[in-house]
This record gives C-alpha cells, structure tokens and sequence, in this order.
C-alpha cells in the first residue's frame, strides 16, 4: 500500500535534497516527484518562505550584544 506525503525541501546537490521536515517513522523506501517553485516567489502564508526572502540584516554582534545588555540593565 501506497501513501502520498508532502514534505517541501531545497536541492543541495544534483542528486541531494534537503527536507524541511522529518519522513514519517519506519518510512523505508520513497517515490520523489520534484515540483520546481521559483525561490524568488514564496507561497502566501509561510512565515518561514517570507524570512528567508528578506535581505540580510546590517548589524554586528556587538551592536546586538549591546542592546541585549542594555535591555537587561534596564
């Protein structure tokens, strides 16, 4: 007997994929079928998709230690 699970994934090598989550416990075998999605189009609603499309922060270590101690302090 056969069942369908979705789990998303990144590719990370021409054979190598990547799962977001883990497969069902005693999965021995899978059937992969790639559906390609644009990176640069996040699906509505994905908090994780919106985070990752997002441009890297400019802050240092430093700056960040040093509101977190301030904060502490306050």
């Amino acid at each position: 007997m056969s069942r369908t699970v979705v789990i998303k994934g990144r590719i990370v090598g021409p054979s190598t994929v990547v799962l977001d989550e883990p497969l069902p416990a005693n999965t021995a075998a899978v059937e992969v079928v790639a559906r390609v999605r644009d990176v640069e189009q996040p699906v509505p609603g994905r908090l994780s998709d919106y985070l990752r499309s997002l441009p890297p922060g400019t802050r240092t270590k430093e700056d960040i230690d040093q509101q977190l101690r301030e904060e502490r302090d306050w």
